[in-house]
């Protein structure tokens, strides 16, 4: 839509560290996608050198991307002397709006020194607990134990150093701003365009067909082969339903550093003709169509984007009592918990088998989980600060 008005759209800066398919990096896009560009533009400060895969379309969009070097303690100085010329430069952007958690509180530090008046700390994920098993004495989950502290303790920089806090549900919120935190924080749902995951049982049939899925009972899950996934757990399940029910198959979409490790644990396993490893994909929405169940132990998230699309699709879900339970929007939801053994999740899986899908749309936006009026206030947000 072309802008005739000479009035420039205020600028926002998301920060970031990768603009790839994630779940936080996906509910940024669907804002993006949905808010009145003529009015609101985004821009995106991100810290890796390599290409995303939300770049070009961010281009497309009017955004402009700007990268800093990764934060580490190898380069901390240097990083902060880079991001404080960033904003000695760049002082269009009046709302920073950053997305790293814990880490969160080392720019906004000096955004706020550099005087960027708006200063929003989003908190997308709870680390209360850590869980390194899945790596197990592996060189990843040293460096997953040594982020779940690193993000620990900075905790503090960012409650000091944001003047506003966003979560995508109570228990991130807590995590990051404290238990006595809710009053402050403003919920950001992790919002979708619905029509565009609504179950469709002819699509389901054309993908079951295409994947060679017909005839099996399906199980998947969507998410990158990171540790707190808990894939490990996730394929002892279904190495489990395996053995009651060997007309199975598992699905797993995601990305990721851990994904050749888990293939080869498949075959180790004796599963492997049954796992389908699919990687990263921009399909989401029809891929949903063909599972049946959707299996998601993770050890720790926040609200995670990717079960509010399975419950828009219509789908059965089995996931962590870690994993708040106020993401129950459809009633699709058994939460368990990780201390139950693999076989009581598999036993607790195969029950959830048979059920007659319906769509869910009309559920997910009473629930306020769809796109078009999460983007509508948001948009409100930004421009009543910048213009007060």
């Amino acid at each position: 839509m072309k802008n005739n008005s000479a009035e420039q759209p205020i600028r926002i800066l998301q920060v970031l560290t990768i603009m790839n398919r994630g779940g936080a990096e996906a509910m940024i896009m669907n804002y993006y996608r949905n808010i009145d560009r003529n009015k609101v533009q985004f821009d995106f400060l991100l810290h890796r050198q390599e290409k995303g895969a939300y770049d070009d379309e961010i281009k497309s969009l009017g955004g402009k991307i700007y990268i800093m070097p990764n934060i580490s303690p190898k380069n901390y100085f240097s990083y902060i002397s880079a991001v404080r010329a960033f904003f000695k430069t760049h002082t269009e952007h009046r709302i920073i709006h950053s997305h790293l958690n814990g880490l969160s509180g080392i720019i906004l530090s000096q955004a706020k020194k550099e005087g960027v008046p708006f200063r929003i700390a989003h908190s997308h994920t709870s680390l209360f607990h850590l869980n390194i098993n899945p790596f197990s004495k592996k060189k990843a989950s040293l460096g997953y134990a040594f982020k779940f502290l690193v993000q620990n303790l900075l905790r503090k920089s960012v409650r000091k150093n944001a003047n506003y806090y966003f979560s995508c549900g109570d228990k991130a919120a807590r995590w990051l701003f404290g238990l006595d935190s809710k009053p402050n924080v403003k919920i950001i749902n992790n919002a979708i365009a619905t029509d565009e995951f609504e179950y469709d049982q002819e699509t389901s049939s054309n993908l079951r067909k295409e994947l060679g899925l017909q005839g099996y009972k399906v199980i998947g899950h969507v998410g990158n082969f990171v540790p707190e996934k808990n894939h490990v757990f996730l394929l002892d399940v279904f190495n489990e339903v395996q053995k009651k029910l060997p007309k199975t198959k598992l699905i797993l979409v995601g990305g990721g550093p851990g994904q050749q490790y888990y293939k080869d644990l498949s075959e180790q396993m004796g599963i492997a003709e049954n796992v389908i490893f699919l990687g990263v994909r921009k399909d989401v929405n029809h891929l949903l169509q063909a599972f049946d169940v959707f299996l998601f132990p993770s050890t720790n998230e926040g609200l995670p984007v990717t079960l509010i699309e399975a419950q828009a699709s219509g789908l059965k879900i089995i996931a962590s009592e870690n994993i708040s339970n106020e993401l129950d929007i459809t009633g699709n939801i058994t939460f368990k918990s990780l201390e139950s053994t693999p076989v009581e999740w598999a036993n607790q899986l195969i029950q959830m088998f048979n059920y007659n899908r319906v769509s869910t749309h009309q559920k997910i936006v009473d629930g306020n989980y769809d796109i078009k009026n999460n983007a509508a206030e948001l948009q409100n947000f930004y421009l009543t600060k910048v213009k007060n």
